[in-house]
């Protein structure tokens, strides 16, 4: 049944899923084991609220199915903005795909995940392509899954000089559920805030100056 919004009145979008699971298996997330493999699940018209143009998507892979493929490309031209909050695969967004993309109306940010130190360079590529299609580096948005300060550091700084948003988040292991460390949380706050990170160009300067 379609959710009743007027139960969240501040709530001005729709909320909802083109696909359900993942062609990934990364260890750190749960979709695999909880959704399964990647397959059709609505369309965007089914999504869309009457009273709003904005759809936030929570797809966890949407440009792995052709059914999302073709569900984003009968979005262009529409008066529809969006977000994919869950984060575009970055190893997907080939020339075509970019031009698509680039041709949505978002909401705000096209987000994309650089969780590892293999993903930044993939991620790189994918921000300078969506770049000849006119879409500004500031647009795209990185999260960054933090299990090793050094590391995901690096990234941060790589994807800030790139010209985008990274969002640091400090890995919790879902089987325990144990808090993450307080580096790591540290390193986020650095990160997570724009005006400090912006001004405070390396993790060991910020540590200095909170002691």
């Amino acid at each position: 049944m379609f959710p009743d919004c007027s139960i969240y009145p501040k709530c001005k979008h729709a909320i909802g899923f083109l696909t359900r699971g993942c062609i990934r298996k990364c260890p750190w997330c749960v979709v695999p084991r909880k959704e399964g493999r990647i397959r059709p699940y609505r369309t965007w018209r089914e999504v869309k609220r009457p009273d709003s143009r904005d759809i936030v998507f929570m797809d966890n892979n949407v440009l792995a199915c052709e059914w999302g493929l073709e569900q984003i490309a009968d979005m262009i031209g529409q008066d529809v903005r969006v977000d994919f909050n869950q984060g575009l695969d970055a190893r997907l967004i080939d020339d075509e795909v970019a031009g698509m993309l680039a041709r949505l109306k978002w909401i705000r940010f096209i987000r994309m995940s650089a969780d590892t130190d293999a993903m930044l360079d993939v991620v790189l590529r994918a921000i300078d392509r969506l770049g000849k299609f006119g879409v500004k580096p500031y647009r795209v948005f990185v999260y960054v899954l933090a299990q090793d300060v050094e590391s995901a550091e690096r990234r941060c700084i790589a994807l800030r000089e790139a010209g985008s948003e990274p969002f640091c988040q400090p890995y919790r292991d879902f089987t325990t559920n144990a808090e993450p460390p307080v580096e790591l949380k540290r390193l986020a706050r650095w990160v997570n805030d724009k005006a400090i990170f912006k001004s405070v160009k390396r993790f060991e300067d910020y540590r200095r100056g909170t002691g």
